[in-house]
């Protein structure tokens, strides 16, 4: 007798790295057949995030692109989810997080009434304009959600405020921090090659990561943000740099004509997740505006300064283990400054652990899915009070 399917719903590369613990995780427990769905949004990018996890896509969909709207990339994704759950209706269906996919899922799944199940559900940053539109998206997802699962008490708290029902919440830690500590914990070969060589030539340089990709920080707070690197790098001699750029031609142009050509700076292409993770691993410290970075770094006691202006991410702020310093120039060089200098202030600010996980996140989510379905008890939710230890030996052994 086959297993329910659940269908596992992922458009952009964090989706997918976030996903792949949870299909690992169900297939695993053997009560679930988990299909991954990739929606169209950005495939090659979520082939080659599944692959670092040996995993490929069950189901493609091909999103024709016309305008480039989220519009018209929410209906032809609702539309093509539709004709295939007119053929093969899962027991339920998964998203995650707040992309256009996310909420094509959802709202495909809910009319079609197939419980939907919301993974890292529950991230609120107050302001509909940033991150736009993700604000919105996870605010509608939740509408729609059958079971919420929030990475941390702070996300079940906002869903809570928002009326929604405590039995249908369940607080599981982020499946980011199961995907990086595994990956990172294989120490694969660097597939990048002007990584590989900027690594191999770094002798005992300290490396600081920078990443920019988020469109509000494209144009001037780009600008701002790359000539703050400049400054650290020609302040401290005894650092390398390493910026992955967004593929988008004028944002590359931009970091290349900011960047291009200094001693000790790296730029490259968008990175595959291993090296990604590798590079976390080693790093001194990140310069970010990525949410999935600001839930990855803590694992590795990096601390990390966030280019934004608000982030839905504020445990890492209260823990200690990130800071916010938007695009301000002497503000990024200034606390960037204070960690180079000081190790010991370095190390304290992530002396408390990652607050977003303990590295069994996927497991809870399997279970939790299945327990919707009537098929297991409900998981226990993430303790609190998660050490840096716990959460390396639990993601080493994933």
């Amino acid at each position: 007798m086959s297993l329910p399917e659940v269908h596992l719903i992922g458009g952009t590369r964090p989706e997918a790295v976030k996903l792949a613990p949870v299909a690992l995780a169900m297939r695993d427990a053997g009560l679930l057949t988990p299909v991954l769905v990739a929606s169209g949004q950005h495939p090659a990018m979520v082939s080659q995030a599944l692959a670092a996890f040996d995993l490929t896509p069950d189901v493609t969909l091909r999103v024709e692109r016309g305008t480039g709207s989220q519009a018209e990339l929410l209906t032809e994704m609702i539309r093509q989810l539709d004709a295939l759950w007119a053929q093969r209706t899962p027991a339920a269906v998964l998203v995650q997080g707040d992309t256009t996919t996310s909420l094509a899922g959802a709202l495909a799944a809910f009319w079609r009434r197939i419980p939907v199940v919301h993974l890292e559900a529950g991230l609120r940053s107050g302001d509909l304009d940033s991150p736009f539109p993700e604000e919105a998206n996870r605010r509608l997802v939740a509408q729609v959600a059958a079971l919420h699962l929030a990475p941390t008490p702070l996300a079940a708290m906002n869903l809570l405020d928002e009326n929604i029902a405590t039995a249908d919440v369940l607080i599981t830690g982020n499946t980011v921090v199961d995907a990086t500590l595994a990956v990172a914990g294989r120490r694969l070969p660097f597939e990048n090659p002007q990584v590989a060589a900027a690594r191999t030539a770094a002798g005992g340089r300290r490396l600081v990561v920078v990443t920019a990709h988020r469109r509000e920080s494209w144009g001037a707070p780009l600008d701002r943000i790359l000539a703050a690197v400049r400054r650290l790098v020609e302040r401290y001699a005894d650092i390398d740099v390493i910026l992955p750029s967004h593929p988008n031609p004028a944002v590359r142009a931009q970091v290349e004509a900011g960047l291009g050509g200094i001693e000790r700076v790296t730029v490259t292409d968008p990175l595959p997740y291993p090296d990604l993770s590798r590079l976390l691993s080693e790093a001194y410290l990140v310069l970010t505006d990525s949410g999935g970075i600001q839930e990855e770094a803590p694992s590795f006691g990096v601390p990390a300064l966030v280019l934004r202006e608000v982030t839905e991410r504020v445990e890492s702020l209260h823990a200690g283990c990130a800071l916010l310093v938007g695009s301000d120039t002497d503000l990024i060089v200034s606390e960037a400054s204070a960690l180079l200098d000081s190790r010991v202030r370095r190390d304290a600010m992530t002396a408390g652990g990652n607050p977003y996980g303990d590295g069994l996140a996927a497991a809870r989510t399997a279970q939790a899915t299945a327990a919707l379905l009537g098929l297991a008890p409900a998981p226990s939710p993430m303790p609190t009070g998660i050490s840096s230890a716990t959460t390396a030996t639990f993601g080493a052994s994933f």
